[in-house]
């Protein structure tokens, strides 16, 4: 459930586009969270209070100086910049077992009442588990729904972006039966492939995995459900292992800003911006810790 916190939080993001992240593997979606925040300079407009996700509190990842350092984030925060029509929803801490289909209703419920436009999921993939075709050229990948297909299809293309291939069912046995798979991705799949059921609440089709395709009433569903009512959704996702990721995410963030623009390269007519022009956030300094104790040597 969205909290807004002060007294100039707005419920209604009508028309915005919401980011959010997927905890996957090295937390790549995560950390380009953290950039686009620090970066733009969003002002915190809310949280969300969930059971979903396991407990946290800490002192202000972005702060700037003594005075903010001490505000107190949680695992679930809501940043928003109306200039841009961005709302970003940032996940600090993973998800309580068996709660990730609770927490992908909530998330698109509020999708749903707070009228966004479209939800953009930054997420990640295990690179040891590409297969062969996905081998090839560049590590990011991103997959559209059909509604968000049909306004930014064409983007892609003149982007020269590559879409995330579906692989072999059964590799070697049967390689004509394709399917979704992103190892390591989270809740990715499940948000992308259902989007339409966990947006509209369809309960009765939801009670136990695997057991809504088999089923007569799950393909009148699909048949008689319109499409107008499914959540515009965009998949953005790198390839990559566990270790130092933030390579991983500057990749991953000029990959999302060729698309959104969200920052311009000034000093060249490159669409691809360097580092130096995302805004580390304070953090970041302690992300392997806090170093080796001088009293060892």
């Amino acid at each position: 459930m969205f909290v807004p916190c002060g007294t100039a939080a707005r419920r209604d993001f009508k028309g915005f586009t919401l980011l959010m992240p997927s905890v996957s593997v090295g937390n790549v979606g995560q950390l380009v969270i953290d950039l686009v925040i620090s970066t733009l300079d969003m002002p915190k407009v809310g949280y969300f209070y969930t059971d979903c996700l396991v407990p946290m509190v800490g002192n202000n990842p972005y702060a700037t100086a003594e005075e903010n350092s001490t505000e107190l984030s949680i695992n679930a925060e809501v940043y928003s910049l109306p200039s841009k029509k961005l709302v970003v929803l940032q996940i600090r801490s993973p998800f309580i077992k068996n709660k990730y289909r609770s927490f992908c209703q909530t998330v698109l419920s509020w999708v749903k009442s707070s009228k966004c436009a479209r939800v953009i999921l930054l997420s990640s993939s295990h690179a040891y588990q590409r297969d062969d075709q996905q081998l090839h050229g560049t590590p990011l990948r991103y997959l559209l729904s059909p509604t968000i297909q049909k306004t930014v299809g064409d983007q892609m293309q003149k982007l020269n972006w590559k879409e995330m291939e579906k692989v072999a069912a059964y590799p070697e046995i049967n390689n004509a039966e394709k399917v979704l798979h992103i190892p390591g991705g989270g809740i990715t799949k499940l948000l992308f492939t259902e989007r339409i059921l966990l947006s509209m609440s369809f309960s009765f089709v939801l009670k136990k995995k695997n057991w809504v395709e088999h089923q007569p009433a799950y393909s009148h569903f699909k048949k008689t459900t319109n499409c107008s009512k499914e959540i515009p959704m965009a998949v953005l996702l790198k390839f990559c292992s566990e270790g130092d990721n933030i390579p991983d995410a500057l990749a991953l963030v000029n990959y999302l800003n060729e698309w959104l623009q969200l920052i311009k390269n000034e000093q060249s007519s490159s669409t691809t911006t360097t580092a130096s022009h995302w805004k580390i956030p304070s953090s970041w300094r302690l992300l392997f810790g806090s170093g080796l104790p001088p009293a060892l040597f």
